[in-house]
C-alpha cells in the first residue's frame, strides 16, 4: 500500500517554478471556474505555492514550512496535491538520490486555461454548471466575456510582416550563421512560455479499436481523427456515455466532403444525442456503468455468489446501486455528490466506485462517510485500480489498514470488539472484522440485507 509517508514526509524538501507567467486574470478563473470543481483547500495549496515561486526564488524548504503556511498536516497536503495535480495546474517531480535520504520534490505551476477555454473544454465548463447551477453559470460566463463586435462593419487594413520589414538577402543569412554562433543569452535557457493547464483523459476511457473497426476508411480516413479529434472524442465520450457505435454514427453526421471533423459540430451533436437518450437531464458521471473494455464477468455464466456479485457491480451505475441499497429510495442529493466528486477528482471508474460504495456500506453501518470514502478512493486512484476484481482484491489486503482508517475518529470514545460471524462471506470480504461505529451493527446482517436487495433488482432487470 502507498501511505502518503512513504511517498511524502515532513522533512522531504521542495521547490517552486512556474511553466508560464501567471497574471491577474489567472487569479479569477481559479477562484471563480476552477475552485467550485476542486474546492478551497486545493486553490489554497495552489495560491500558497504561488507565493512560494517568489518567495523561494529556486530556493529549497522542507514541508514543515508548507504545513506552516497552510495550517494543516501532511496527508491533506498530499490529497489536495493530487487534486491539482489531476485537472492539471500542477506537475510535480521528484528526485531521490539514497532511500534513508530526503526527497527533492518540484512542483511546476501551470496557469489555468484562458475563460474562452474553459467555457469551451467539454468537461469542466459541464461540471461547473453542475457544481454551482444555471443561474451563477451565467452570472460567471458573462463576468468573464467580451463585448462581441461585428466586424463585417469594418475592413481590414493590417500590413503583413514582408510590407514593413524588408527582406535579408540569403547570403546575409548565411554569413551571419557562420560569424556568430548565436545569442549568448539563450543558452542552456528556454523562452518563457504559456503553457495552460490540462487535465490528462487516459485512451482507456474510450474503445478506439472498435470505434475504428465499424468505420469505413472511405468514409472517415485515419487521418482525419487528428490529435485534437481524438482527444474531443475522448471527453464527449467520457462526459456523455457514447458507446464507439454511437460514436461512430456522430463522427459520420459532422464529417466534410475534405475530411475535415468540425469539433464544435461534433459537441453539439454529442449533446443532442444525450438530450435525446435522457430527455435534457444534464450528465452525470455517477449515471455511468463499467466501459465494456473493463469487464471481466462480460462473457462469463457467474458460478458463484461473489462472481454474481462481479457482474452486477459491472453492470449497474453507482446511482442505481444506491438506489437499490436504499431499498428503491432515491439516493439523497450529499451521497450522489460525494460519489461524483471521487469520480471527476480521482477518475475512477463506474464499476471500481460500485465496490467502493459496497464495502463502505458493510464496514460503515450503511452510511457514506465523507472523508472514509474520499481516502479509500484517493489510494484507489494511486493504485490505478480499473477492474472490479482488482478492486475487491485491494479491499482484501487492505481490510485491516482500511479498518484501522474507519476507527480513527472513535479512538478514546469506545472499546473496538469483534462481530461474531454466522456464515461463511463472499472471498473477497472474508477478513477479519472490527465493530464499525454502532456497537449493535452486525455485518453479516448487512451484508445478507444488501444481497436481497440486490438480487431483487436482478431478477426485476
Amino acid at each position: 500500500m502507498q501511505h502518503h509517508w512513504k511517498e511524502l514526509i515532513a522533512v522531504d524538501r521542495y521547490t517552486v517554478q512556474s511553466r508560464g507567467v501567471l497574471h491577474e486574470v489567472d487569479r479569477k478563473v481559479l477562484t471563480l471556474l476552477y475552485q467550485p470543481l476542486i474546492g478551497c483547500r486545493a486553490l489554497a495549496l495552489y495560491m500558497t505555492l504561488w507565493g512560494e515561486l517568489e518567495l523561494l526564488d529556486g530556493q529549497e524548504a522542507t514541508h514543515h514550512r508548507l504545513m506552516a503556511l497552510m495550517q494543516c498536516g501532511l496527508p491533506d497536503i498530499y490529497s489536495e496535491r493530487l487534486k491539482l495535480e489531476g485537472i492539471g495546474l500542477l506537475d510535480t517531480y521528484v528526485h531521490a538520490p539514497e532511500a534513508d535520504e530526503p526527497k527533492l520534490f518540484l512542483y511546476e505551476l501551470r496557469p489555468p486555461l484562458a475563460p474562452d477555454q474553459f467555457f469551451r473544454d467539454e468537461m469542466l465548463s459541464v461540471f461547473l454548471h453542475r457544481q454551482v447551477g444555471r443561474h451563477l453559470f451565467i452570472q460567471l460566463s458573462n463576468f468573464f466575456a467580451r463585448p462581441s463586435i461585428d466586424e463585417t462593419k469594418f475592413t481590414q487594413v493590417t500590413r503583413s510582416f514582408s510590407d514593413v520589414f524588408s527582406a535579408v538577402p540569403a547570403e546575409q543569412i548565411v554569413a551571419g550563421l557562420s560569424e556568430e554562433a548565436g545569442p549568448e543569452l539563450l543558452e542552456g535557457k528556454d523562452h518563457i512560455r504559456r503553457d495552460e493547464a490540462s487535465y490528462v483523459l487516459d485512451d482507456d476511457v474510450f474503445d478506439f479499436e472498435l470505434f475504428f473497426a465499424g468505420l469505413s476508411k472511405q468514409l472517415v480516413p485515419r487521418r482525419a481523427v487528428t490529435a485534437k479529434v481524438k482527444e474531443a472524442i475522448k471527453k464527449l465520450a467520457f462526459l456523455y456515455g457514447i458507446p464507439p457505435l454511437e460514436m461512430q454514427k456522430l463522427v459520420l453526421g459532422v464529417i466534410d466532403p475534405a475530411y475535415h471533423i468540425d469539433i464544435d459540430a461534433l459537441r453539439r451533436a454529442a449533446r443532442e444525442w444525450y438530450e435525446l437518450e435522457h430527455g435534457g437531464v444534464e450528465p452525470r458521471l455517477v449515471e455511468r456503468v463499467q466501459p465494456l473494455a473493463y469487464r471481466t464477468m462480460e462473457n462469463i455464466e457467474p458460478r458463484t455468489k461473489e462472481e454474481q456479485l462481479m457482474k452486477q457491480l459491472e453492470t449497474i451505475s453507482p446511482r442505481q446501486l444506491l438506489k437499490e441499497i436504499s431499498g428503491g429510495a432515491e439516493p439523497s442529493l450529499a451521497d450522489l455528490q460525494l460519489i461524483e466528486d471521487i469520480m471527476f477528482q480521482q477518475q475512477l471508474l463506474p464499476g471500481v466506485v460500485n465496490v467502493l460504495i459496497y464495502y463502505v456500506m458493510l464496514r460503515t453501518n450503511m452510511k457514506l462517510s465523507k472523508k472514509y470514502v474520499e481516502k479509500i478512493a484517493s489510494h484507489w486512484a494511486r493504485k490505478k485500480v480499473k477492474t472490479v476484481k482488482e478492486a475487491m482484491e485491494l479491499a482484501k489486503e487492505e481490510a485491516k489498514t482500511y479498518q484501522n482508517w474507519a476507527n480513527e475518529k472513535e479512538k478514546g470514545t469506545r472499546t473496538v470488539r469483534k462481530v461474531v460471524r454466522t456464515e461463511i462471506v463472499p472471498d473477497w470480504l472474508n477478513m477479519d472484522y472490527s465493530q464499525p461505529d454502532d456497537d449493535d451493527f452486525d455485518v453479516e446482517q448487512a451484508r445478507k440485507e444488501l444481497e436481497e436487495r440486490l438480487k431483487k433488482y436482478r431478477d426485476e432487470s
